[in-house]
């Protein structure tokens, strides 16, 4: 049980922040500084007004007492004169006032004078008040109410707060102490005095304290928020940061994936272009070697017509040999773009495809496009090129359209016809492929939407950082 609600206090605790831990640490350790500092405080004021209390009261009444003692040397015994003295000036004035009790102790012990005749003459075993005033010392106890020597019953049976002071009676000539003088005043306006100067000092110790705690708190609290607001600042970069490895990771994998695909794909390219030439040019030229060992070129007997007639069908095959390797070769060689602007890029493309195939592309651009770089232009290129061809060839030209447009930082282009389509489950052709695997090798995306209605293919390039 009382480990769990410790745990439970630590919880808290470490829930927390730092500036508040040390407001309630600081404060209870101030707070602790504080009553040490103030007990101290008190008990050195309440010691310094009882000594300068006791002191000027006991020097008002050794200055007006001695002088009525007689040479205590010499004399033992006060006789009745100087007892009547006693009782008249302590009777009287501001003194008598004042004293409630007074007493005249010989060094033995004897109570030469009191105001209680009863005690005169008793010899009482001296305390250590007595004995302390007698070595010259001015003792001094409050709260005499609580009194405990046998001869000091009247002064109890008043029950009120007393100051019992004992004042050292010095011979004039010598300075020594001959005999002690011990009186007890009423502590009423000690009591006042004590009680305000208490007051005020653990008020002044309590506000010293606090403006401390205030103080300190202050700098705490503001550094905290400095500490906050710093930490918030990186823990936000941190986060940029992370998002930042975690997206140039998920970069880099798609590029390693794309740079894979492309060799993949550029074999299959030169597979395809070796297989075009095999099975259209060299077949021709092949045809046409087998031609000129023909018994019409060969044969002397042939007639000049027949012989003509090889000549030109041999040159027809060559020829159209040489029209398939340029139709290869348009398809490979680019033309030059790196310094166009891309919608001159797009016009280039859809030209060069209303030229081969003869039919009507409609062009859609924008006011303005961005600048993008050699590789971007390319890939723009052959992504039209691409689908241009493949909506001549699988949507029969129908209703072919390139639009151009920009968003949110981005650049969409787009290919678009009214054919067949057709089915998205089987793979794309190798030149999908292969614009796909280059559009996501720079950053882009790559979209097919076909369907009944049509076929629209889509590239997404961002051109934000572009200059």
């Amino acid at each position: 049980m009382f480990g769990r609600y410790l745990k439970r206090l630590a919880g808290i605790w470490g829930g927390l922040s730092l500036a508040w831990q040390f407001v309630i640490a600081g404060g209870i350790g101030l707070l602790a500084v504080m009553l040490v500092v103030g007990l101290w405080v008190t008990s050195q004021i309440r010691d310094g007004v009882l000594h300068n209390s006791a002191a000027t009261t006991a020097l008002y009444v050794d200055s007006v007492i001695a002088p009525l003692l007689p040479d205590m040397r010499k004399s033992q015994q006060l006789d009745d004169t100087v007892k009547r003295a006693l009782d008249e000036t302590l009777g009287q004035g501001a003194l008598g006032k004042r004293l409630v009790s007074f007493k005249l102790w010989r060094r033995d012990g004897t109570i030469l004078y009191s105001k209680d005749a009863s005690l005169i003459g008793r010899q009482i075993k001296p305390n250590a008040n007595l004995v302390a005033a007698f070595a010259g010392n001015v003792m001094v106890k409050y709260n005499s109410n609580r009194l405990v020597d046998e001869e000091d019953e009247k002064e109890r049976s008043m029950g009120v707060p007393l100051l019992e002071i004992y004042n050292p009676v010095r011979e004039p000539w010598s300075g020594e102490v001959v005999a002690v003088s011990e009186f007890y005043e009423l502590s009423g306006d000690f009591e006042e005095s004590l009680h305000s100067a208490l007051l005020w000092s653990w008020l002044v110790v309590a506000g010293a304290t606090a403006a401390a705690l205030a103080l300190l708190s202050g700098i705490v609290f503001r550094g905290s928020r400095t500490i906050v607001t710093q930490q918030a600042a990186l823990e936000a970069k941190v986060s940029e940061l992370q998002a930042a490895l975690a997206q140039n990771s998920m970069l880099r994998q798609r590029v390693q994936r794309a740079s894979r695909r492309a060799t993949a794909i550029n074999e299959r390219y030169l597979r395809r272009i070796g297989a075009d030439l095999h099975d259209g040019p060299a077949q021709l030229v092949a045809l046409a070697a087998l031609r000129m060992d023909s018994p019409a070129l060969v044969d002397p007997a042939t007639s000049s017509t027949l012989r003509e007639a090889e000549i030109a069908g041999i040159h027809k095959t060559l020829g159209e040999a040489m029209r398939e390797i340029r139709g290869i070769c348009n398809g490979l060689v680019l033309p030059q773009i790196e310094t166009q602007a891309i919608a001159d890029i797009l016009r280039l493309a859809v030209a060069e495809h209303e030229r081969r195939t003869s039919t009507n592309v409609l062009l859609t651009l924008p006011e303005r496009l961005p600048e993008l770089g050699t590789s971007e232009k390319i890939s723009i290129y052959r992504f039209v090129q691409e689908g241009l061809n493949n909506a001549f060839r699988h949507g029969k030209g129908k209703g072919q359209q390139v639009r151009a447009t920009t968003k949110g930082g981005k650049l969409l282009v787009e290919v678009v016809d009214t054919g067949p389509g057709f089915d998205p489950a089987r793979s794309e052709g190798l030149g999908l492929a292969g614009l796909r695997e280059r559009i996501e090798s720079i950053g882009g995306q790559f979209e097919t939407l076909t369907g009944p209605g049509g076929t629209r293919l889509v590239i997404t390039l961002s051109v934000e950082e572009q200059p």
